[in-house]
């Protein structure tokens, strides 16, 4: 009977180290065990947006920005107005500097330069932007 109560008493302390530890694995609280950092991501950061926010431009005037954080430029998606705009982006280390040019479309008008930044995991995408006048 006394090894019988031992061999319970140990199946019940396996199993409720087992069942802890499965428990705690994905918090990935520190730097060891468990959920690692495959959760865990640093968003983009989007600064130095040019020409300034609600400054006066001429259609088609040109704009850029600086992209950190991001692995490769193609995450990096414009839109002003609704409208797709073609980027281009040169890394000058740690920043992507990412430019464009506002839609031929868009005349004497305020627009927002939209910018988002796509990612695997969408609690780590970003998103921002700002206004321009636009002239005749």
């Amino acid at each position: 009977m006394k090894n019988m109560t031992l061999l319970i008493f140990a199946i019940v302390l396996v199993s409720t180290s087992a069942i802890a530890a499965e428990h705690h694995s994905g918090h990935g609280g520190g730097n060891s065990g468990g959920g690692g950092t495959s959760g865990h991501c640093m968003k983009a950061h989007l600064s130095k947006f040019q020409p300034a926010h609600l400054e006066t431009v001429a259609p088609e005037a040109e704009f850029s920005f600086l992209a950190s954080n991001i692995q490769k430029p193609e995450q990096v998606s414009v839109t002003v107005k609704g409208i797709p705009v073609e980027l281009s982006s040169e890394f000058k280390d740690p920043n992507f500097v990412v430019k464009g040019k506002l839609p031929s479309s868009l005349v004497n008008t305020t627009a927002r330069v939209n910018i988002k930044v796509s990612a695997k995991m969408s609690h780590c995408e970003a998103e921002n932007g700002w206004l321009l006048k636009i002239t005749e």
